[in-house]
Order: C-alpha cells, then structure tokens, then sequence
C-alpha cells in the first residue's frame, strides 16, 4: 500500500468497521480548505445558446422549456445525477487506484465531511440544470462501527437534504441501500446464506426506506449487486430465490406500514461482481416478480451497461419491460463491447439515445421515473470541471435523441410499416388467433384452403435507411 500513500482502496484496513467501504466511493485528495464552488466548477449556469454555439459551457440541443410532443423536455427527460458518481467516485479502474480530483471532500468518514459535500452537490445541480438526483445510503452518509450510529449519521445527512430540496426544489427520485460494498455482503445481503447478515440488510434497507420516505422520494430502488453466486457447488439456489423474494415483500410491507406508495425499482444486472446474478435481464426480473406474487408493487430500472454485459441491446431490454407495463425508469449510460466490466460511460451515442426514447414515447412517458446519469468520467478526466462536460454531452445527446424520436413517431412511416407486417393477424383467422378462440382444426382448415403461403419482405436495410434520414 505504501506506493499508492494517498489513495484509499475498499478493501484496506478491513478490520476497521468504521470504514466506508462503498466500492463507488474511496478516498482520495485529502483537502480540508474551504469550500468554493468556483474554484471547483468555474463557470457560469449552463444555458441553452442552440447547434452553432461553439461554448463548451452551453447546451446546444437540450433546452429545459422547448416543448415536444406537448411536453417540455424537462418534463419528458427528468434528468437526474447520481449522487455516488457526481460526488465520491474517483476514478479508480482494476488495475490501478483514483484520479478524481476531489477538493470538496476531507477524507475521513466524518459526519462533517458528509454534511460538508451535500452543499457542493447542489451547487452542481443547480449549476446543470437538473432537478432530480438519486442516493445509496453509504455514500450520502458514513458507515460507521455500528448500525445505530451508521443510522445516527445518515439522518443528520438526510435532514441537511431535505433542506436544501425545500431551498431549491430539486425532487429525490429514488434512493437505495449500498448492500454489496461492505465485506460482511460478499456472499450475499438478501440472499445471504447467514441469516445474521440478511438481518443486518433488513435494517440496513428499512432505514433507506425510511430516509426515502423522509425525502419524499417519488421511488425506490433494489440493485443486488451480490445476490447471486459464484459457484454452485455451495449454493442453495432455491432457498436464496425464497429469502430475496420474503425479502422484497418484508420491504412491501414496511411501505405501506409507513406510508410510502412509491414504485419499487428492480434493476437487472447479469454479472460483475458476481458470476451470475439473479436479476441478470428484464426478462428474468418479471419472470421473479410474477412467480414470487411482487408483479403489483415492482418494476424495473433499466441500464444501458447492464443491457450490454447481458448479451442484449438496450432497445431490448427496454421493449421486454415496457411490454409488460413495467419500464419504471432508467439509468442513462453506456458500456464498452471491448471491455467486460461496467464502465458507465455517458451517453454519446445518438442511435441509443433516439431507441431509448423511441420506446420512453411509445409507453407514454416518464411518470415517477426518469434519466439518472449513472455514468462517471473517464480515468483521465479527472478534473471537477470534467463532471460539468460529461452532464452537458449526455443530456445534449438525450435531447437529440427525443427530438429524433418524436420526429419518426411523427412522421409515421416506421410504425405504419409495422402494423402492416402485421396485419393479416387483424381479421379472419389471425383475429381468432389473437382472440385466444383459435383451435388447430381451424389452422388446419386455413392452411389447406389457401395453399403454400408468400411471405414478405421484412425490408430491414430500408428501415435503417429510414433511421438514418432523421439522425
């Protein structure tokens, strides 16, 4: 550790549990001057100048009041940063130690330090333009040597949040608990085969509930970062599926004990750091949630990078769950193919951004969800300034892709071309089909009546021409 002095990796000094063991989150930069918010982010609010402005401090497409689709793009966007990323990311890769300049934060695991940064943070939204932000509970506040005191920590944190969302009128859209981070999680929190430890992440996620609550957050969410296995030689698979699902219900339950009529969010992730998690895509969340009776209270938060290390296209993963009724928000980055971990890249790609919302329009919107930007910047963009360029680029790319989006449901061409592909299921036998009064006598009768059937041409390359048209 000696050659890495000022860098503070999660796993140093594990016997000292009063350590914030976030793996989002180590230390670096160990500055205790006076906060200035200048001096971090020096430049002015970010404002829309339009595509021939040449300022790297301006939005060219986003503009917040711009109406589309009956809607501003504030409204059909809601934006939201992530507090772990934005604050206490920095930078780190697997084979070397964080960049990130960080001059707001002290480094110790004080509540201080924590209250300290809530201030910074704000500044940042307010400087950006963005109105919601989202929270784990370790990194808004420390863990410190015990649960009472952890839980003592987080509500100074959270009434210090609470004023500045009453001062500014920034909205919580979600909040979670950090249930993979911390050693004792290594094999589990909600599918722990210690029950001690599915214990400990009970009261861990009843008081992020609670501090949600509190905040008035518009959801909540379920990232099982470790629920899954690396080997099934020592796992139980069914007994662990049980425990999660009594689990989410014990959080159900907690809810309404509470009052909190939010959304849960399930957020899919195949692997990395497991093997093989249990809410590896869309699919396998709704299959859980309809097999475990949770379909009523649950949805899901869909990521891009997650949709990548699954083998599927964001388009997917996002289509599964809108088909269902159960696209609930989204976490807006990308990943690498050349690289097989979680980058959280932001998002660049304006192909990606008009599919996402493509489907976002085709559902009718955002309505407790939202954008979170779980995104961070690259290694060597280690600047504060550099956060202030990553906002600007991915929701300039956001706002492209929903004036692109808006522009093709517009102009009708695509979804005319697929209601007529299928259309032949909207009379004779295709409507029995549907109907569910089909039988195979009747398939039969069909097929000899009308003889070898011509099938047409599902024309993929005219409809990517068609794409490239408005991109």
């Amino acid at each position: 550790m000696a050659k890495f002095n000022r860098i503070y990796t999660q796993f140093a000094d594990l016997p000292n549990k009063g350590k914030n063991y976030c793996n989002h989150f180590p230390y670096i930069n160990k500055n205790p001057k006076p906060i200035d918010i200048m001096a971090h982010f020096p430049c002015e609010k970010i404002q829309y100048e339009g595509p021939s402005s040449k300022n790297p401090f301006a939005f060219k497409h986003y503009n917040p009041e711009e109406m589309v689709a009956g809607k501003s793009m504030k409204e059909h966007l809601r934006f939201a940063a992530p507090y772990w990323h934005v604050m206490r990311n920095v930078l780190a890769d697997p084979f070397g130690g964080g960049t990130a300049q960080m001059p707001w934060d002290d480094g110790s695991d004080s509540v201080e330090n924590a209250l300290a940064r809530v201030d910074v943070f704000f500044e940042f939204l307010d400087k950006m333009g963005i109105e919601y932000y989202c929270w784990h509970d370790r990194d808004i506040a420390p863990e410190l040597n015990d649960l009472s005191a952890s839980n003592a920590a987080l509500d100074q944190v959270v009434a210090k949040l609470k004023q500045k969302q009453s001062e500014t009128g920034v909205k919580l859209l979600w909040g979670t608990a950090c249930l993979f981070a911390h050693p004792r999680y290594s094999q589990g929190a909600a599918t722990s085969p210690d029950a001690n430890i599915y214990a400990y992440a009970g009261a861990q996620v009843k008081k992020a509930l609670e501090s949600t609550k509190e905040l008035d957050g518009l959801g909540y969410t379920f990232w099982g970062g470790r629920e899954g296995y690396s080997t099934l030689l020592n796992t139980n698979m069914k007994r662990e599926l049980d425990h999660l699902a009594a689990f989410l219900h014990m959080a159900v339950a907690h809810a309404d004990k509470i009052g909190f009529d939010g959304p849960f969010y399930i957020e899919p992730k195949p692997r990395e750091p497991s093997t093989h998690q249990y809410d590896s895509d869309s699919a396998a969340c709704l299959n859980f949630l309809r097999e475990y009776g949770l379909m009523d209270r649950f949805t899901l938060n869909i990521e891009t990078n997650h949709a990548t290390l699954a083998g599927h296209t964001m388009e997917h993963e996002l289509t599964v769950a809108a088909n269902a009724g159960k696209l609930g928000s989204i976490d807006a980055n990308r990943g690498d193919t050349l690289i097989g971990w979680d980058t959280d890249q932001f998002p660049t790609d304006l192909y990606l951004t008009t599919q996402v919302m493509l489907v976002v329009l085709n559902t009718g919107g955002f309505t407790t969800g939202g954008l979170n930007f779980d995104a961070k910047r690259r290694r060597e963009s280690h600047e504060p300034i550099d956060l202030i360029h990553a906002h600007v680029g991915g929701m300039d790319t956001f706002a492209r892709g929903l004036k692109i989006a808006q522009a093709i449901r517009e102009d009708g061409r695509l979804a005319n071309f697929v209601q007529e592909r299928y259309s032949s299921f909207d009379s004779n036998v295709g409507a029995t089909v549907e109907s569910g009064s089909c039988t195979f006598e009747e398939l039969e009768a069909h097929a000899m009546a009308h003889g070898e059937p011509s099938l047409a041409s599902g024309r993929q390359e005219m409809l990517e021409n068609l794409i490239n048209e408005f991109i």
